[in-house]
């Protein structure tokens, strides 16, 4: 029987197979399927420079963000790059686990609480050169606004010594906003055929010599609102701190 939860397989995802089944889906389908659904626009491709790794910090508005964001990632970055996914929301039944990990890379993370094994493996991946993607949010925002990040993504960029390339997806809980985001102004807007949908890439940043974690990860918080309101021209787009 297959081990599901946390104890699901993942390596099979990133073997020579599951790559090149994955390059094809992403080619010939999903990217096309993207750019049928929305006008994707992508800004600041020119920060993710160099060989990385780079762990991609993102905002998360809906369950289309990965497929939005594995679209506007350069060719060379997509297929070096694994994405961190909900285990209770995609590692639950073996069906959705097979799909996650051939569609999009992804490895099982804990939301809830830290999970040591869950860090442990995408450490080690990091040091191995792979991209990561993180929404630090802990989950789709319910209102629109950025939520307060939680800690994973400054601790691993700070013991692999990544760099951070902060990310900002604008409007992407429109894309089939009812049926994929938790927000009202995305279940409850008018449906399109096509929404143009922004993905911007901010400059790269590293953990500073001195610098604690918890200051690293207040300074990407920053900056992914930072360019929120660069984008959207929302002047009060910014981090809602969870039980205020």
């Amino acid at each position: 029987m297959t081990k599901l939860g946390m104890d699901y397989p993942t390596k099979w995802g990133r073997g020579y197979v599951a790559r090149f089944a994955r390059n094809i889906i992403h080619t010939y389908f999903m990217g096309p399927y993207v750019r049928y659904l929305t006008t994707l626009e992508v800004r600041g491709a020119e920060n993710i420079v160099g060989d990385g790794p780079f762990i991609f910090v993102a905002n998360h508005a809906s369950n289309a963000d990965t497929i939005i964001l594995m679209t506007a990632l350069p060719v060379r970055a997509r297929r070096r790059t694994v994405v961190a996914a909900a285990v209770d929301s995609f590692f639950m039944n073996a069906s959705d686990a097979f799909k996650t990990v051939l569609v999009f890379n992804a490895i099982p993370v804990d939301r809830l609480k830290v999970n040591r094994r869950s860090s442990q493996l995408a450490l080690e991946l990091i040091e191995d050169h792979w991209n990561l993607v993180i929404y630090p949010e802990g989950g789709r925002t319910p209102d629109g606004n950025l939520h307060e990040f939680k800690g994973g993504a400054a601790y691993l960029a700070e013991r692999s010594k990544a760099a951070v390339v902060p990310t900002y997806l604008h409007e992407a809980g429109m894309m089939k906003g009812p049926k994929y985001a938790k927000a009202p102004q995305y279940v409850d807007a008018p449906s399109e055929r096509r929404h143009h949908v922004i993905v911007a890439f901010g400059t790269a940043m590293r953990c500073e010599e001195g610098e604690n974690m918890r200051r690293f990860g207040d300074r990407i918080e920053r900056a992914v609102e930072v360019l929120g309101r660069e984008v959207s021209g929302n002047p009060n787009y910014g981090v809602v701190v969870e039980g205020d």
